[in-house]
C-alpha cells in the first residue's frame, strides 16, 4: 500500500495539465494500492513529427516521473489504413524516424527512459488472436457507432471506407493486447475512448482508464499540422528557421484565449521546469530589462494585461525551444541519422512537364536551382562611393571573371581576401550597387549581429569553375537567372546553416565540391548569407 503523500504525488504527475479523466476514481485506487500504472500513447507513423510532439512528451515525462511504465505504440497498421498513403516498406522506415526522433526528445528534456518501450503495431496486431477479436468486435458494432466514434479524428464523408470505420476498434483492442491501465491521448479522441468502455467489457475484457491532453493552438492559431508548412516546426528545422516561423506565429497581444506560443509555454516549458526553476522573458533595458515568472498563471495574467509584449514573449519561447531541439539536431547531424531522416521523409518527386513546358519543374525549389562556383579573388578593392563596400573581381573558372560588390569593408580586411579561394552564388540577377554592377554573390556566414563575418572556404586543391553542391542535390542544371519575384534563393537561404563542425549545410546537409566539405573557419551554428 502507498502511503497519502505518494499517492497524491504521483496522480498530480499523472494527471496535470490534462483537460479530463475517465476512470480517475480507479486511478486513485490502483495508487493506493501501490500498483505501477501501465500507459500507453500511440501515434500513427505518416506526417513527419514536430515541436508540437513536444506536448505529449511533456505529459510522457510526467508518467515516467511518476515512475509509470509507458508504452509508445508506433501505430504502423493504423497508418497504412489511412488511404494507404504510404507503402510498407517507407513506413517501415518511419517507425524508425518515430522512435529515434521520439527519444531524441525526451532525452531532451532529461527523462529517464528505463521504464519507456516502443511497440509497432504489426509486432502483434496480425497475430490470430487480435485478428480473431477485430472480427468478434466487428459483430457487435453498428455502422454508425464506428463512424460516430471516429468523427474527431477519421475524415467524414458520405461514404467512409471500411478502413476508416475499424480504425477506434483496433485502438480499443490495443489497449487489451499491450497489457495497459490507461490509454493517453488528445480530448480530440474522446468518443474513441468511450466507445472502448462500451465494447471492450462486451468482450470480456477490462474497461481502461482514459487520460486526455488538451488541444493545443498550433502557431497560426488552429492545430498545428505536418502538411501545413508555417503551422509547424519540424523538429530539425535549423535556428533560423525557427526564428522565422515564430515571427509569423499569431500571439495578438491580450489574447490568451487562442494563442500557441503561450499555450506551448504553459503545456511544454514550465512542465519541465525545476523546483524553483522561473521562466525568464528576456527584454531591453530600456523597457525595464529581462522579466521572471515563478509560473504560468503569473505569465498568463501578465500577457493578459499586455505587460508582456508578443515579441518579448516569442524570444523567450524560441530561446527555450532551442535548449529542447539542439540535442534533436545533434543527434541527427550523425550520417545514419541524415539517412534515415531523407529516406523516410524523400523529397516529393519532380512533376513531368506538360504542354506548357516545364514550368512545374521549375517551381520546385531545391538546392539544385543554384549555379554555387568556386572562385578566386584576382583583386580587391575600396568601393569609391560606399565605406562598406568591397569591389572584387572574381575568376569563376573558363576564362571568365566576374564583378562582385560586397559590404565587408569594415569587417574583413583587404589583405585577408586578396588571392583567396571563395564560394559564389553565379545565378543571382545582376544589380547595381552604388552604381557598380554586382554580377554574383560572395557566400559568408555570419553572426546574429553581423560584427562578425567569414567567407565559405571550399575544401584545399579546389579550383575557379568547380562546381559546389548540397550533397543529395548535384543533379540537374541551375536556372540561367534566378527571377528576383520567385525569391527562390531567400527560401533556400532560410535553411543556410553552419554545423557544429563549421560545416555550411543546407537543412543539415553539407555543402560540397568534388574534393570535399565547404566549411568556414570558426563560426559554429551561424547564419550563411
Amino acid at each position: 500500500m502507498a502511503t497519502e503523500e505518494e499517492v497524491k504525488t504521483k496522480h498530480n504527475f499523472i494527471t496535470r495539465n490534462l483537460q479530463e479523466v475517465l476512470g480517475d476514481d480507479r486511478l486513485l485506487n490502483l495508487l493506493k494500492e501501490g500498483k505501477e500504472i501501465n500507459i500507453y500513447w500511440g501515434t500513427a507513423t505518416t506526417g513527419k513529427p514536430h515541436v508540437a510532439y513536444f506536448v505529449p512528451m511533456s505529459k510522457i515525462a510526467d508518467f515516467l516521473h511518476a515512475g509509470c511504465h509507458v508504452t509508445i505504440l508506433l501505430a504502423d497498421l493504423h497508418a497504412y489504413l489511412d488511404n494507404m498513403k504510404a507503402p510498407w516498406q517507407l513506413l517501415k522506415l518511419r517507425t524508425q524516424y518515430y522512435e529515434a526522433v521520439i527519444k531524441g526528445m525526451l532525452e531532451s528534456i532529461g527523462v529517464p527512459l528505463e521504464k519507456l518501450k516502443f511497440v509497432r503495431g504489426t509486432d502483434y496486431q496480425l497475430n490470430k488472436e487480435y485478428t480473431l477479436d477485430v472480427y468478434r468486435l466487428s459483430s457487435l458494432v453498428t455502422e454508425h457507432d464506428a463512424k460516430k466514434a471516429g468523427a474527431e479524428v477519421v475524415k467524414q464523408v458520405d461514404h467512409p471506407l471500411l478502413s476508416g470505420l475499424l480504425y477506434p476498434g483496433l485502438q480499443a483492442l490495443d489497449e487489451e493486447y499491450l497489457k495497459v491501465d490507461c490509454q493517453f491521448g488528445g480530448v480530440d479522441q474522446r468518443k474513441i475512448f468511450t466507445f472502448a468502455e462500451k465494447y471492450l467489457p462486451q468482450l470480456g475484457y477490462a474497461k481502461r482508464i482514459h487520460l486526455m491532453n488538451p488541444m493545443v493552438p498550433g502557431l497560426t492559431g488552429g492545430k498545428m499540422s505536418s502538411s501545413e508548412e508555417d503551422s509547424k516546426i519540424d523538429l530539425l528545422d535549423n535556428p533560423a528557421a525557427v526564428k522565422k516561423k515564430l515571427k509569423k506565429a499569431f500571439c495578438e497581444p491580450g489574447n490568451i484565449a487562442d494563442n500557441g506560443v503561450l499555450a506551448f509555454a504553459k503545456h511544454v516549458v514550465f512542465p519541465l521546469f525545476k523546483q524553483d526553476e522561473k521562466f525568464v522573458v528576456p527584454r531591453d533595458e530600456k523597457f525595464g530589462g529581462p522579466v521572471e515568472y515563478a509560473g504560468f498563471d503569473s505569465l498568463e495574467q501578465a500577457f493578459a494585461k499586455e505587460e508582456v509584449h508578443p515579441g518579448d514573449l516569442k524570444n523567450a519561447v524560441e530561446n527555450y525551444l532551442s535548449k529542447l531541439l539542439d540535442p534533436i539536431r545533434k543527434k541527427f547531424e550523425d550520417k545514419e541519422m541524415k539517412k534515415l531522416a531523407s529516406s523516410a521523409y524523400p523529397p516529393p518527386p519532380k512533376t513531368k512537364a506538360g504542354k506548357g513546358g516545364n514550368a512545374a519543374a521549375e517551381e520546385e525549389i531545391t538546392p539544385a536551382r543554384l549555379d554555387l562556383r568556386v572562385g578566386k579573388i584576382n583583386s580587391v578593392k575600396k568601393h569609391p562611393d560606399a565605406d562598406t563596400l568591397y569591389i572584387e573581381e572574381i575568376d569563376i573558372g573558363g576564362d571568365e571573371t566576374r564583378t562582385v560588390v560586397s559590404g565587408l569593408a569594415k569587417i574583413v580586411p583587404m589583405e585577408e581576401l586578396q588571392d583567396r579561394v571563395v564560394v559564389l552564388l553565379c545565378n543571382l540577377k545582376p544589380q547595381k550597387m552604388r552604381g557598380v554592377e554586382s554580377q554574383a554573390m560572395l557566400m559568408c556566414a555570419t553572426n546574429e549581429d553581423v560584427t562578425i563575418i567569414e567567407p565559405l572556404e571550399p575544401p584545399e586543391g579546389s579550383a575557379p569553375g568547380d562546381k559546389v553542391f548540397i550533397e543529395g542535390y548535384d543533379k540537374g542544371t541551375p536556372d540561367a537567372e534566378l527571377k528576383p519575384k520567385k525569391k527562390i534563393f531567400e527560401k533556400l537561404q532560410v535553411d543556410f546553416r553552419t554545423s557544429s563542425e563549421c560545416v555550411a549545410e543546407w537543412n543539415g546537409t553539407p555543402f560540397m565540391t568534388k574534393l570535399g566539405i565547404v566549411k568556414v573557419k570558426s563560426l559554429k551554428g551561424s547564419i550563411i548569407r
